[in-house]
C-alpha cells in the first residue's frame, strides 16, 4: 500500500471559495432530490404514458447530462465556469418555474428533458472549480461533495413528499426558489470565483475534446467509473423489486429504512475512508469499494434467509459506495492540469451512462432469477478495478517522474 501525503479532511473548512461550492452543491443536491424522485409519480398522474415511456423520460434527464457532458466541459474550458453555471442556473429556475404553471404532457416533457441541458452546464463547471480550488488543499473536498448529496438524499425526498401532498404542481416550487437564492449567491461571490478560473480559448488545443478523448488515463477512470454506476444503479432500481419479491406489500416499508440508513452510512463512512484515503493508494481504495459492492449483492440474495441479512448487505454496499462514487472526480483532480479540467469533467460525465442502462439489465436478470440478479453483477463489479487501478499507478508513475 502507498502511503500519500494530503492535507487534513478538515482543510477545506479553512478555504471561503470551497465553503462556497460545498454549499452551493448541497442546495443543489436538496433541489435535485426534492423532485426527481417524484417525477415519475407526477407524469403517471397528469398522462397516460406507460410506465417504460414515464421511465424513459426520467432517465433521460441524466442520458442528455452524461452524453453532453464533454460539450459542457469544454464550453466551460473557453468561457469560463462561472458563466456556465450561472446560465446554468438560469435555465434551471426558468425550466422549474414553467412547471409549476403548465400540466400539458406536450410541454411538460420538453421542459423535464431540458432538465438534463441545465445539468451539463453546471455539472463539469462546478466540478472544475472544486478542483481548482481545492489545489494544495487535497482531494478531500470530492469526498466532502459525496456528503452533500447524501444528506440532500435525506432532505430533498422529505420535502418533496410534503410539498406533492400539498399540490403537485408545488413539488416544482421549491427548485425554482432554492435555485433563484443559489443564482443570487452565486453571483454576488462571482469576482471572487473568477479569480480562480481564467478561460481558455482553445476548443481543439490543450484544454478541448480531442485531448480528453486521447488521454488514455481519464478513458480508464471514464471506464471504471461507467462499471461502478452501472452496479451503483441497482441499489434504487432493482433492489426494491427484489424486496417487493420476498416482502409483498411490506416492501415500501423495508425499503424506506434502507434508504435512510444508506444515506446516513454513506455521511458516517466519508471520515474514516478520507483517513484511509491519505495512507493508501487509489488501487487499494478502489480494491476496497469494488469490495463492498460484490459482497453486498449476495448478502442481499440472503433475504430469503434472513432480513438481518439485507442490514448487512447495506452496510457493505454503503462502504463500496462511500470509497467508489466520489474516486473518479478524485483520480481526476489530480490527473488533469486546470486548462482541460471542463472537458474532463465533462468527459467523465459519460459515466452515468451506466445508471441508465443498469436498471435495463439488471430487471432482465432479476425476470430469469434472483441467483441471477446477484451473482452476475457480484462479478461484473470486479471488473471496475482493472481499469482505476491502472489509471492510478499512470498518474502516481507521471507524478513521480
Amino acid at each position: 500500500m502507498t502511503t500519500t501525503a494530503s492535507p487534513a479532511a478538515g482543510s477545506w473548512l479553512r478555504d471561503p471559495v470551497l465553503r462556497l461550492l460545498v454549499a452551493g452543491a448541497l442546495l443543489n443536491s436538496i433541489a435535485f432530490f426534492a423532485t426527481l424522485p417524484f417525477l415519475t409519480l407526477y407524469l403517471s398522474d397528469i398522462s397516460t404514458l406507460s410506465p417504460a415511456a414515464i421511465g424513459a423520460v426520467v432517465g433521460a434527464v441524466a442520458l442528455i447530462a452524461a452524453v453532453g457532458g464533454l460539450l459542457g466541459g469544454v464550453l466551460t474550458d473557453r468561457f469560463g465556469a462561472v458563466h456556465l453555471i450561472r446560465a446554468g442556473l438560469a435555465l434551471y429556475i426558468v425550466l422549474y418555474v414553467l412547471l409549476t404553471v403548465t400540466d400539458r404532457v406536450t410541454l411538460v416533457i420538453p421542459l423535464i428533458l431540458l432538465l438534463g441541458v441545465g445539468r451539463l452546464l453546471v455539472e463539469p463547471s462546478m466540478k472544475k472549480l472544486l478542483s481548482l480550488a481545492a489545489a494544495g488543499t487535497g482531494s478531500a473536498v470530492f469526498r466532502i461533495r459525496y456528503v452533500t448529496l447524501c444528506l440532500g438524499a435525506i432532505i430533498g425526498p422529505l420535502i418533496g413528499a410534503g410539498l406533492y401532498t400539498v399540490a403537485r404542481e408545488a413539488l416544482f416550487v421549491l427548485p425554482a426558489l432554492v435555485f433563484t437564492g443559489y443564482l443570487v449567491f452565486f453571483s454576488v461571490h462571482a469576482p471572487r470565483l473568477r479569480r480562480l478560473d481564467a478561460p481558455t480559448d482553445a476548443a481543439d488545443g490543450p484544454g478541448g475534446w480531442s485531448a480528453a478523448l486521447r488521454d488514455r488515463t481519464l478513458l480508464l477512470v471514464v471506464a471504471g467509473g461507467f462499471v461502478v454506476f452501472f452496479v451503483f444503479s441497482q441499489f434504487e432500481s432493482i433492489l426494491p423489486l427484489f424486496v417487493k419479491e420476498q416482502r409483498g406489500a411490506a416492501a415500501v416499508g423495508w425499503f424506506s429504512v434502507l434508504l435512510a440508513a444508506n444515506a446516513a452510512l454513506g455521511i458516517l463512512f466519508q471520515f474514516p475512508v478520507e483517513r484511509l484515503s491519505r495512507r493508501w493508494s487509489p488501487r487499494t481504495m478502489a480494491a476496497i469499494g469494488v469490495c463492498g459492492f460484490a459482497v453486498a449483492l449476495p448478502l442481499f440474495g440472503l433475504l430469503t434467509v434472513s432480513p438481518l441479512f439485507l442490514f448487512a448487505g447495506v452496510v457493505a454496499w454503503t462502504v463500496g459506495e462511500a470509497v467508489l462514487l466520489p474516486l473518479p472526480d478524485v483520480l481526476i483532480h489530480e490527473h488533469v492540469p486546470p486548462a482541460r479540467a471542463g472537458a474532463s469533467f465533462g468527459l467523465a460525465e459519460l459515466r452515468y451512462v451506466g445508471f441508465f442502462l443498469g436498471p435495463v439489465v439488471g430487471g432482465a436478470l432479476l425476470s430469469h432469477s434472483s441467483v441471477a440478479w446477484f451473482g452476475v453483477l457480484a462479478v461484473v463489479v470486479l471488473a471496475a478495478w482493472p481499469p482505476l487501478a491502472a489509471a492510478s499507478r499512470h498518474i502516481r508513475a507521471g507524478k513521480a517522474s
